[in-house]
């Protein structure tokens, strides 16, 4: 009884809706027509964004994927790189940096000796220095010597008579002096001895002449 009455609603139902749609006018349904067609038209230039949109993302996307992947080359190149010297420094560090200790140890040790050592160096060299300046003094002191003994007699014994920078002892100074003026006393005596001797002949001689003559 209940299914025979729900069936009989049912029907009384569909046959409400029947006479409404059938009572509707035609301008109802062209104005329905006319928004569906405006909705589709709007929905479709929508579209037409959305896939122009697309499209510009999708060449976006292929141009950022192509720099990714360049960026991504880049980086593995230097990650190798990295990589390599890593392994390098790894490498110097277990064999140059224990060569580059003993090195310093022995350097430290030879400066350390240095040191030690350097007061005694600092006096060595000073007599070096001296013996150095003596040495010097001496060569040039025998240079003056063989520049002397070069010289020829005559200029010798003017310098030693005449001059006081002659290289030789005062003694030997007066004794060459004492002798030049003992030789020049003799030498004038001599000469006015001469001198007077030849006056005195010529005039003996006129005396004669004279005396032959008369």
């Amino acid at each position: 009884m209940s299914s025979s009455r729900t069936q009989h609603s049912d029907g009384q139902r569909q046959e409400a809706s029947e006479s409404v749609w059938s009572e509707a006018p035609n301008s109802q349904a062209t104005i329905s027509t006319i928004k569906i067609e405006r909705t589709v038209r709007s929905a479709y230039k929508r579209n037409l964004q959305k896939e122009q949109l697309l499209k510009e993302l999708e060449s976006r996307l292929s141009d950022d994927l192509s720099n990714f992947r360049a960026i991504e080359s880049i980086l593995k190149d230097s990650f190798t790189g990295l990589q390599r010297t890593q392994t390098r420094a790894e490498r110097a560090l277990r064999r140059q940096v224990p060569d580059i200790k003993l090195e310093l140890e022995e350097s430290m040790d030879t400066l350390g000796d240095l040191a030690e050592n350097l007061p005694t160096i600092q006096s060595q060299v000073k007599t070096i220095g001296s013996v150095y300046e003596s040495g010097q003094e001496k060569a040039k002191s025998l240079v003056h010597d063989l520049t002397w003994l070069n010289t020829e007699f005559y200029e010798r014994w003017r310098a030693i008579i005449f001059t006081s920078s002659s290289p030789v002892s005062f003694r030997w100074k007066v004794y060459m002096r004492s002798i030049f003026v003992a030789s020049f006393i003799i030498c004038s005596w001599l000469f006015w001895i001469a001198v007077t001797g030849a006056y005195r002949a010529h005039r003996h001689r006129l005396v004669w002449g004279e005396k032959l003559m008369s």
